[in-house]
Order: C-alpha cells, then structure tokens, then sequence
C-alpha cells in the first residue's frame, strides 16, 4: 500500500508520457490531483507554471510533485514514482 502522501501531476491533456502517468497512479491506487496545464487559462495557467518552474525550470512534462517538492520526478519513471511513494 502506498504511504500517503500529497501528489500533484501536472499534464497536459495532449501527452502520451502524462497520461501514462496518470494512469499509473490510478492503477496503484494512488490518491493524486491532476492539473492539465494546458486547459489553464489566464492568471491561473500563470501561476500554475511559475509554480511547476520552481520544482522543473525546464517546465516539461508531466512533472509529479510530492508532499509540496520534497520529492519532484520530471517524466514518466515508473521505478521513481514506485520508490517516492513506496509501492
């Protein structure tokens, strides 16, 4: 069982590798908040990406963020995302 954690995916709705992603997550049970940057508009689209630069300058994706950055996996690396939130 994954141990809990706080999980945001940011995608956008286009990407083979983000909903791959998304996917996984949802098939380990893994209880995560998905933002599609690209369906943001507006301030919002704004501060959501200054907010993912601060974690992945490069603002590529999908970029998971666990429990507020204390953990930031840029792509799609099943080991990693396994390892970060141990299941």
């Amino acid at each position: 069982m994954a141990k809990s954690c706080n999980v945001t995916l940011y995608a956008l709705s286009t990407c083979i590798h983000c909903k791959k992603a998304k996917q996984f997550l949802e098939d380990n049970g893994v209880p995560f908040t998905v933002v599609f940057v690209d369906q943001l508009t507006g301030d919002e689209r704004k501060e959501t990406i200054a907010r993912i630069k601060e974690h992945n300058p490069k603002l590529s994706f999908p970029t998971i963020i666990i429990d507020e950055g204390t953990c930031v996996i840029v792509g799609f690396h099943k080991e990693e995302i396994e390892e970060a939130l141990d299941i």
